[in-house]
């Protein structure tokens, strides 16, 4: 049997992408990418003191989060949950599956990995600034504030006949 197609290796032998930016912060190893997959697969590292993502929810995307090391806070609608190593968190599409993760360590790295099933396009909404963020099949993002919504038929041309 060829494994030639299958995806495999630690994940030290995905290329890190690194994110620092005020409050957020991780190192991402993608091992498994959405482009062709049904699910997604990365490995992430939160420095102490910092979240990777804002609160947000998706449209469309399941969200699984394997803790293998460290302490986190999860917020959700719910309120907020502290994870350890082993817990594994689920969150759903829709509203009710809004999440943040922060690493509440002072010393420690969060580590955990991220398994997320795929939706193209992939929709997602950043509660607290009142964002909406499309990842488009093609890779690119497209960001909007949710105050710019707009009419359906705004702007459109007529196409009654004279």
């Amino acid at each position: 049997m060829s494994f030639d197609s299958v995806i495999s290796g630690s994940f030290d032998d995905f290329e890190p992408r690194q994110v620092a930016q005020g409050g957020f912060a991780y190192e991402r190893r993608q091992a498994v990418s959405k482009r062709g997959n049904q699910v997604q697969v990365a490995y992430l590292e939160v420095p102490p003191g910092k979240s990777p993502f804002p609160y947000h929810w998706h449209e469309g995307v399941t969200e699984v989060y394997v803790i293998l090391s460290g302490t986190g806070s999860v917020r959700t609608p719910e309120g907020e949950r502290i994870v350890t190593a082993g817990d594994v968190i689920a969150f759903p599409p829709g509203e009710a599956g809004a999440h943040r993760m922060t690493n509440i360590s002072e010393t420690e790295p969060l580590r955990y990995v991220d398994v997320d099933t795929v939706a193209n396009p992939d929709i997602s909404h950043q509660v607290d600034s009142k964002k909406s963020v499309l990842l488009s099949p093609d890779g690119k993002i497209r960001i909007f504030r949710d105050a710019d919504q707009a009419e359906f038929y705004e702007g459109e041309a007529s196409a009654e006949l004279d």
